[in-house]
């Protein structure tokens, strides 16, 4: 069982990594980066209303009070990282925007300080610097000084991507005191659509849908890396710790580091790569046991 459930997370982060081959598609045919955002949350959302209507159709039932708490998740995260991630993946390469993506944890580590009043302990501050050093040498700041061959807006936009997507986490936190996951999830992307579908300007590409390469794409990118990831990940959340799905879930960058080499030709320096390891290594770092300690019965255990 607990293998099943590993595996389930392990997918479902790998789904969410395969993001960039839509994005990239669905720009080929000159949609912007908001209008690839609401095609996004638009089919995910059409697809999970219809899955919760089937599965337990009162778990729609909400307060109108809460509404904020899935503006914060919908509009203040969903949306804004969404946007910035893939306009970073435009700026840049696949590869460079999925690691600065999960700079996330580190922003989550700062937010979680000043709203929960969590501590910032020595393994945060190590994960923090980590971070920092990893950032440092994908925009090429060192050890050569080669900013010129990189885009600092680009850089910047990559970073907000991660601080969109720590914002989940703080919201989320709020309003899953109050709804499960699933309702969290629905309502999420509830509100993106409903605040992108009338400002996105999306329907002025609507002679671009007869296309039924757009169509599957759309599809694509509103099930494979948003619907079926999470539910993999909610599933496989049921019998493993949290924190273990989260050093899991660092696969996803990886996944899609390597789709942006070896599919779109991403060209990465040494010192990039370096840097991913970095961010990645600190992530996984943020979630190990600190300190470590192990008892004599432990080692026995090991041994």
């Amino acid at each position: 069982m607990y293998k099943m459930a590993f595996l389930m997370i392990v997918i479902g982060a790998s789904l969410w990594g395969t993001i960039g081959l839509f994005v990239n598609g669905l720009y080929t045919f000159g949609f912007s980066p908001i209008e690839v955002v609401t095609l996004r949350v638009t089919v995910a959302f059409i697809t999970l209303l219809v899955y919760v209507v089937i599965k337990d159709i009162h778990s729609l039932k909400i307060k109108w009070k809460h509404l904020p708490y899935f503006f914060g998740t919908g509009v203040c995260s969903i949306v804004f990282f969404n946007w910035a991630y893939f306009t970073a993946i435009q700026e840049m390469n696949l590869s460079i925007a999925a690691v600065l993506l999960y700079t996330g944890p580190a922003f989550v580590t700062i937010m979680s300080r000043i709203f929960f009043k969590e501590l910032i302990t020595p393994q945060k501050m190590i994960a923090l610097v980590t971070t920092f050093i990893g950032c440092v040498l994908v925009i090429g700041l060192l050890p050569f000084n080669d900013v010129t061959m990189f885009s600092f807006y680009g850089f910047i936009i990559g970073l907000s991507s991660g601080f969109g997507y720590a914002l989940y986490s703080i919201f989320g936190k709020i309003a899953l005191a109050n709804y499960s996951s699933l309702t969290t999830t629905v309502y999420t992307f509830f509100i993106a659509t409903l605040v992108l579908i009338p400002t996105s300007g999306l329907f002025n590409h609507g002679v671009s849908f007869i296309n039924t390469q757009t169509v599957l794409l759309s599809l694509g990118l509103g099930i494979i890396p948003t619907v079926l990831a999470y539910l993999l990940y909610t599933k496989g959340l049921q019998s493993i710790e949290s924190s273990k799905a989260s050093i899991a879930t660092t696969i996803e960058p990886v996944v899609a580091a390597l789709i942006g080499v070896f599919i779109f030709k991403d060209t990465v320096t040494y010192w990039q790569v370096v840097g991913m390891l970095c961010i990645v290594m600190a992530v996984m770092f943020m979630h190990l046991p600190w300190p470590v300690k192990l008892t004599k019965k432990a080692y026995r255990h090991v041994s």
